[in-house]
């Protein structure tokens, strides 16, 4: 700001006085937080600690690497879950799988989700590839991820992508809001 500016303003301010402090309003209910808040916290911080032990190395079911595969968190709209299924979503990030041991798949795939929650990521593209090759059995990194999948607390839903996108050796992942984006969804309604 420049000097002229400066006049200005401090002339357009001239006449405000500060308010005294009994008319000050403050909302006590926006800044301290609820037992039932603490308890979704809670919830949420035990859910993800089960989550990590919940991707196991143990056995998984087989699934063909020419099928499509979907999942979706209870409680979701069917339009949402749709146009997930459709493609209709702008894919904010990508993680290529293919080349991985499924050990690395699952480290990868804990810290993509992580980073996601972090950038604000609301989908995303996991690229698993068919496994056409992959022993002990075909589709082996899409099996696992499948089994994965519904036990990140962050994850609402996943499902096959459309053949531009991958096919059946992709899925598109729908996240949860972050912290950041749930609080300015609040913050935008209690205003509207």
């Amino acid at each position: 700001m420049d000097q002229h500016e400066h006049s200005q303003f401090l002339e357009a301010m001239s006449d405000v006085v500060p308010m005294s402090t009994g008319d000050k309003v403050v909302d006590r209910a926006a800044t301290s937080v609820t037992e039932a808040q603490l308890a979704r916290r809670r919830a949420a911080m035990a859910e993800s600690a089960e989550a990590s032990d919940e991707l196991s190395l143990e056995a998984v079911e087989p699934i063909d690497p020419e099928d499509v595969i979907g999942w979706t968190r209870g409680g979701m709209q069917h339009g949402v879950y749709k146009n997930l299924r459709l493609g209709k979503y702008e894919i904010d990030a990508r993680l290529d799988l293919h080349g991985h041991t499924v050990e690395q798949a699952r480290r990868a795939l804990l810290q993509f989700v992580a980073d996601c929650q972090r950038n604000d990521i609301r989908c995303a593209l996991v690229l698993h590839g068919k496994g056409l090759n992959s022993k002990p059995f075909r589709g082996v990194l899409k099996s696992y991820l499948a089994k994965w999948l519904p036990n990140v607390p962050e994850v609402l839903a996943y499902h096959s992508a459309l053949r531009q996108h991958g096919g059946t050796g992709a899925v598109y992942v729908l996240m949860r809001k972050s912290a950041r984006q749930k609080q300015e969804n609040r913050e935008r309604h209690q205003k509207g």
